[in-house]
C-alpha cells in the first residue's frame, strides 16, 4: 500500500481537482454529478473563459487504490461505491438466486470520475476519436483511432500466456483476430483499456485534472443534489424552467442558481506481493496493470446473431482466474455469493489455476425499471432489472456458454490442459449437467451483469410517453434543463459502454455550446 501509494504521489504529473467548499451564489451552467460523462460535460463548458461552471459530485477524489487496474474488484463496497443491490426477483423468472437474499449487487461510483473509477477500463466502441489518445502505435495509425485527445487509450502493458491463447483459440473456432474498435466488431483481440502508463485513466484523471486550474471551473465535491429548482415560466414560454439546484454538504442543505442551464450527468445509476508491487511502481508493467483482471475481449455469433454475421449478440471477457483466485477475500463478497455456493464449486480450486471466459448478452429483450422508493431523496432507488422474462435471452446466453465450452477444447487451450468445471450448480443438480434446463438454472442462480445499466432517461419524441428527452438532451417539458449522460440511451449499445457514454459527455457538451451561440 505504501509503495503504490509512493508511485500515485510521485508519477502521475497532474495534480488533484481542487474542491471548492466555498461555491458563488450563481454560475452559467451547474453541472450534476463528475462521471464518465460529467466530468466531460465540465471539461468543455469550460472551454467558453467567458462562461462559468459548477461541477457537483456526491463523492470525493480518486484513491490511491483505484489508480491501480487490477484492484479494480476491492473497489466496490468500498466508499467508492453507491451499494445498490436489485430487489428480489418474482417467482415467475427467478435471478440472482445464488446471491445472499437473492439480491444482485449494482456498483456504480460515488467519487469524481464516476464509474469509470470502478470499471474494468475496457474501451469499446469508435466519435470517441475526439476524446482519445491511443499509444499503441499499430492502432493509433488507423483511421479509427486517433491520438491527442484527453483520454488515454491502449493495451495493458502486461498478459498472461493465457490471453494469446484466447485470441488463437478463437482463429481455431473461425474468428478473426482484429480490433474490434475498428471497422468490424465480429472477432476477438486483447483488451484495449482506458489505462495511462500502467495505471486507470479514469475520466476525472483525463478530463479534469488537466484543466484544475481554470478560474471559470469550480468542483465541490461530497456534494449531493436532492432537489432541482423550478421557477416561473418566461413570458414567451410556458414552460416551467429550471433555475438551480439545493444541494447537501456536510450535513448542510445549500441552494445555488443556474443563469443558462442545470445539466444532469447523474448517471442511470491476488498479486499484491512485494515484487509484483516493485514491477508496478518502478516498470509502469506487471499484473497489477490488468484491466480489471481482463486480458481478452471477443464479439461472437450465435445461431440467434443476424445472419449476416456483422451484428453478434454475445461478447466474452476472459480473465485468467476465477471466483477462487483470490481465496475467497474479494470477488465473493462484491457478488454476494452465498457461502454454500462459493464452498461447493469454488473453495476446493483455491490452489488451482483457473480461467474464466464471462458470456455477456448484447441485445437483451428483457428490461427492467429503477423505481422511486420514496420522496426522500436520500433512500436507494428500488432496482428490478426483470432479467430473463424473454426466454430468448435464456437462449442465446446458453449458445454464448456452448461457444465458450468449445473455445476450452482448441489447440491453444488444450496446451494448458484446459477443461470445463464439472462441479454442478447448488440447486441445479436435478438437471444432467450440459443439457439446456441445467444451463438455464445455473443463469438463474448465478446471474452476472458487469452492471452497464442504461436507459433510464429515454430519448425519443415528444409524443412517445416513455421518453424523457429530446433529440438534444433537453428534457420534454422543461427549459434549461438537459440530461447528458448513459440514461438517454433509447437501448443498450452492443458493448461496454463508457466510451459511448465519454462519447456522450463530448456530443452533449457540443450541443449545449451551438444552443448557446459557442460554436
Amino acid at each position: 500500500m505504501a509503495l503504490t501509494f509512493f508511485r500515485y504521489s510521485a508519477v502521475d504529473p497532474e495534480s488533484r481537482p481542487i474542491d471548492v467548499k466555498q461555491v458563488r451564489s450563481e454560475y452559467d451552467f451547474i453541472v450534476v454529478g463528475g462521471g464518465s460523462a460529467g466530468a466531460v460535460v465540465a471539461n468543455r463548458l469550460s472551454e467558453n473563459p467567458s462562461w462559468t461552471v459548477l461541477l457537483l459530485e456526491a463523492g470525493g477524489d480518486e484513491t490511491e487504490i483505484s489508480d491501480v487496474p487490477s484492484l479494480a474488484g476491492y473497489l466496490q463496497l468500498s466508499d467508492l461505491d453507491w451499494k445498490y443491490k436489485t430487489a428480489p426477483s418474482p417467482e415467475e423468472s427467478p435471478y440472482c438466486l445464488a446471491m445472499n437474499g437473492d439480491r444482485c449487487f449494482w456498483p456504480r461510483g460515488k467519487v469524481l470520475g464516476g464509474s469509470s473509477v470502478l470499471n474494468a477500463m475496457i474501451y469499446i466502441l469508435h466519435y470517441f476519436k475526439k476524446s482519445e489518445d491511443n499509444r499503441n502505435p499499430y492502432l493509433a495509425n488507423t483511421t479509427y483511432h486517433s491520438q491527442g485527445g484527453y483520454l488515454t487509450v491502449q493495451e495493458s502493458p502486461w498478459r498472461s500466456p493465457l490471453a494469446l491463447a484466447f485470441v488463437k483459440g478463437g482463429e481455431e473456432l473461425g474468428y478473426e483476430m482484429r480490433d474490434i474498435n475498428g471497422e468490424k466488431q465480429t472477432g476477438f483481440m486483447i483488451a484495449q483499456g482506458t489505462i495511462r502508463r500502467g495505471s486507470r485513466c479514469s475520466t476525472a484523471k483525463a478530463f479534469l485534472r488537466p484543466i484544475r486550474l481554470r478560474k471559470n471551473l469550480h468542483i465541490s465535491m461530497y456534494s449531493q443534489v436532492t432537489k432541482i429548482l423550478m421557477g416561473r415560466p418566461k413570458s414567451d414560454d410556458p414552460r416551467p424552467r429550471a433555475i438551480g439546484v439545493r444541494y447537501m454538504r456536510d450535513g448542510v442543505y445549500r441552494t445555488v442558481r443556474a443563469k443558462k442551464e442545470v445539466v444532469l450527468s447523474a448517471g442511470a445509476i491476488k498479486f499484491q506481493t512485494v515484487s509484483v508491487a516493485m514491477d508496478y511502481i518502478i516498470n509502469e508493467r506487471g499484473p497489477l496493470t490488468s484491466l480489471g483482471g481482463v486480458e481478452g475481449v471477443a464479439f461472437v455469433n450465435t445461431k440467434y446473431a443476424d445472419k449476416s454475421g456483422l451484428l453478434p449478440d454475445i461478447q466474452f471477457h476472459f480473465a485468467p482466474s476465477s471466483v477462487n483466485s483470490d481465496g475467497g477475500e474479494q470477488i465473493r463478497k462484491v457478488l454476494n455469493l452465498r457461502d454454500a455456493v462459493y464452498n461447493t464449486m469454488y473453495k476446493p480450486l483455491v490452489e488451482a489455476e483457473t480461467w474464466t471466459i464471462l458470456p455477456l448478452l448484447l441485445r437483451p429483450l428483457s428490461k427492467g425499471w429503477v423505481r422511486l422508493k420514496n420522496a426522500n431523496p436520500m433512500s436507494y432507488p428500488i432496482i428490478e432489472p426483470n432479467y430473463f422474462t424473454h426466454k430468448e435471452d435464456v437462449l442465446t446466453l446458453i449458445e454464448g456458454i456452448r461457444i465458450a465450452l468449445n473455445l476450452s477444447d482448441t489447440k491453444a487451450f488444450q496446451r494448458f490442459n484446459s477443461r470445463p468445471l464439472l462441479t454442478q450448480m447448488p440447486g441445479c443438480r436435478k438437471f444432467p449437467f450440459d443439457t439446456d434446463p441445467y444451463w438455464e438454472c445455473a443463469l438463474r442462480h448465478f446471474t452476472f451483469t458487469i452492471y452497464h445499466p442504461v436507459g433510464t432517461c429515454k430519448m425519443g419524441p415528444a409524443h412517445d410517453p416513455t421518453a424523457v428527452v429530446d433529440p438534444r438532451l433537453r428534457v420534454h417539458g422543461v427549459t434549461g434543463l438537459r440530461v447528458v449522460d448513459g440514461s438517454i440511451m433509447p437501448a443498450i449499445v452492443s458493448g461496454n459502454p463508457n466510451g459511448p457514454i465519454i462519447m456522450i459527455g463530448e456530443k452533449g457538451s457540443d450541443l449545449i455550446k451551438e444552443d448557446w451561440g459557442y460554436v
